[in-house]
């Protein structure tokens, strides 16, 4: 049997448009899960250059990519402040009922 050669898929690659990063936001928002949707801003970050994002943002690069990570745990204002670099802000919206 032939081995079969894989790589890790990483979705900072395939985030080109400003409706890819909604659509990855939103779909993270859904998820109600707060260690993905900071993995989820992580991506995102990556995808636009999350070493000007931190320099923007007065961060170090490292501390910046371990907090947006599935072992981060950024504060609130960070996550503000990240989304707002992106362009983007939360909203809170009532949960529909299942």
């Amino acid at each position: 049997m032939e081995k079969l050669n894989t790589s890790k898929w990483d979705p900072s690659e395939i985030i080109e448009t400003k409706e890819d990063v909604l659509a990855f936001l939103e779909g993270a928002l859904e998820e109600n899960d707060p260690e993905f949707l900071f993995k989820t801003i992580g991506y995102i970050a990556r995808s636009k250059g999350m070493a000007q994002i931190a320099r923007d943002l007065n961060l170090n690069r490292e501390g910046l990519y371990t907090a947006l990570s599935a072992q981060g745990n950024p504060s609130f204002i960070t996550i503000v402040r990240v989304l707002d670099n992106l362009g983007y802000q939360l909203s809170i919206r009532q949960k529909v009922p299942a």
